[in-house]
């Protein structure tokens, strides 16, 4: 892509530091963006700062979904844009309103120099600390002025009481009918001029506790104050920042007590990420944020178990946009029944059914053979994308699914690691059928298929017409199985991306006769490059003999091709 004149002209001026004065001070407001960009994509963090401080519109977008290849903002310039943003809260040219900081940060820290999750959610609650402090500093200079003016008022009051006693003095004692302070008609006059005098003084303090009072809630043009925030000012807000949040044991406090103070920057978050936090933290967290903007929650190895679940649940009722619910991990397990376990997944239900608007919902390794039917039948509205790896399901699990609500609504569907049978397979044939109008996405990873059972499934998976992933790895199939599997997928117009497994004529021997998942990931294969590229040859004439050598990606890698679902808006 050619860039344009903008842009190549933005990098050249972003580039040179030591003329910023000069074009700060002249360049146009619809410059600002294409040179924020340029700052940014190329390093230059003075200049990040600078420009972020003098924003001149209410809203910045530094987040968002890019195109693939564009590098994330460097650390640097993402700590200079967030001290900016405090600075700009005194600055009269500072228009900005609310900062967007969506997708800001990398996945996994893949990109060097760049800012993670964690990293930006702990500068996010930093900056918001150091903006209460500078809010409390200006807070503070504000009262010790008004201390400052009072006590001169008092000055000039005590300074007139004394000046008017000695012209009293004097003239009694040049008049000489006056001899005491308060005695004759000279006393009453004295008298009735100090309490006019004291009056006066007091109405000065009232007018100027008015007019101080005037200055500070009277906003100029940009919606700021005058001065520095102060009295009810502290609680105002002045830039709303939008933003994903990631939260595990390590900053849970610093998020708490940033979360907490009142202050001129207020978080608002669109996705919310916890780790290895127990329920009474999470349902904290949940309390502290702006309950319109949350769109999703993930909740990642924590120890919550039914009853933490059935608490948990409740609490997402108060978020009417929430979309997205993903448990991973989180110490559930319901193979051995417990006392009181019933009417915990009886609050589990509840709670899903306050969910109104939940269209996503993803449980990995929630152990919970046989209570599907309990856990789904409470949601309102059929849901969309559906995750359920290391669940245990049986086949009266997939019988419920196949029937229910769901089943015709599904665009994605992750049953890995869930073993089928061949009791299973009518099931899941109705599910296929149901869902072949909408369903892109199917996972299928170690869930024990073997030849027979793939030969039986393929003729419901050929007829989804939408399917554009398939991943069927970690399934005992042999080199003719895998083979078979690719003369299906290359008759599917829609399919753009086949993740099989490997042959298990690739293994070293010793395999077990019917190996699970877990001895496909861990056993070795062979050394011998000639029994790989036979496969690979073989499935290449297939593809090519069904047109499909360009359009159908049909890969074995498990390390490139994940699993995970991207999030969406």
């Amino acid at each position: 892509m050619v860039p344009s004149l903008v842009r190549l002209c933005a990098r050249e001026v972003v580039g040179d530091h030591g003329s910023s004065p000069v074009w700060l001070s002249c360049v146009p407001r619809e410059l600002y963006r294409p040179l924020l960009e340029a700052a940014l994509e190329h390093c230059r963090p003075l200049a990040v700062g600078e420009l972020v401080q003098r924003w001149p519109e209410r809203t910045l977008t530094v987040g968002g979904r890019k195109k693939p290849g564009h590098c994330p903002p460097n650390r640097l310039c993402v700590q200079a844009l967030l001290l900016a943003v405090v600075r700009g809260l005194t600055d009269r040219r500072c228009r900005l309103q609310v900062l967007d900081l969506c997708d800001l940060q990398t996945v996994n820290g893949r990109v060097e120099d760049s800012m993670g999750g964690w990293s930006l959610t702990v500068a996010l609650c930093s900056t918001l600390l150091q903006a209460q402090a500078a809010t409390s500093r200006g807070q503070r200079r504000d009262g010790e002025r008004e201390r400052k003016r009072g006590r001169e008022v008092e000055r000039e009051r005590d300074d007139t009481v004394k000046r008017d006693r000695g012209v009293e003095r004097e003239n009694r004692d040049a008049e000489g009918g006056v001899q005491t302070e308060y005695g004759g008609d000279g006393g009453a006059q004295a008298c009735a001029e100090r309490v006019e005098v004291t009056v006066r003084g007091v109405r000065r303090r009232m007018e100027l506790l008015r007019r101080s009072e005037a200055l500070r809630q009277s906003p100029d043009v940009s919606g700021r104050s005058g001065g520095p925030a102060c009295g009810a000012e502290r609680d105002a807000v002045l830039v709303r920042v939008r933003t994903d949040l990631f939260v595990n044991s390590r900053s849970w406090e610093r998020v708490r007590g940033a979360l907490g103070l009142p202050g001129p920057l207020r978080l608002h978050c669109r996705y919310l990420r916890v780790e290895e936090l127990p329920a009474t933290s999470i349902r904290t967290l949940l309390g502290l944020l702006p309950p319109p903007g949350l769109l999703g929650l993930d909740v990642r190895y924590s120890s919550l178990g039914v009853a933490g679940l059935g608490l948990l649940l409740p609490h997402l009722a108060p978020f009417p946009h929430l979309h997205t619910l993903r448990l991973h991990y989180c110490n559930l397990d319901l193979h051995r029944a417990h006392a009181g376990q019933q009417e915990a997944l009886q609050d589990m239900s509840r709670g899903l059914g306050l969910l109104t608007r939940l269209s996503r919902l993803s449980l990995t390794a929630l152990r919970m053979p046989g209570h599907l039917r309990l856990l789904l039948s409470s949601l309102s509205q059929p849901l969309e994308v559906l995750e359920m790896p290391y669940l245990s399901l049986t086949p009266a699990d997939l019988a419920y699914l196949s029937s229910s609500q769901h089943a015709s609504s599904l665009r994605e569907l992750d049953l890995s690691e869930n073993r089928l049978v061949e009791s299973s397979l009518p099931s899941l044939r109705r599910l296929l059928s149901q869902a072949k109008e909408r369903l892109t996405q199917l996972s299928l990873c170690g869930c024990g298929l073997s030849d027979a059972l793939l030969g039986a499934l393929l003729p419901s998976l050929s007829c989804c017409r939408a399917l554009r992933t398939l991943r069927v790895a970690l399934n005992p199939l042999s080199r003719e199985g895998v083979l078979m599997l690719a003369r299906a997928a290359a008759g599917m117009a829609s399919l753009q991306l086949l993740l099989y497994p490997s042959p298990l004529e690739e293994y070293t021997p010793g395999l077990p006769p019917t190996p699970c998942s877990s001895h496909l990931l861990d056993w070795p294969l062979t050394e011998d490059y000639r029994v790989r590229e036979l496969t690979l040859l073989q499935i290449q004439e297939v593809l090519t003999l069904k047109g499909r050598a360009h359009d159908l990606l049909m890969t074995s890698d498990l390390l490139k091709y994940s699993t995970d679902l991207a999030v969406d808006d």
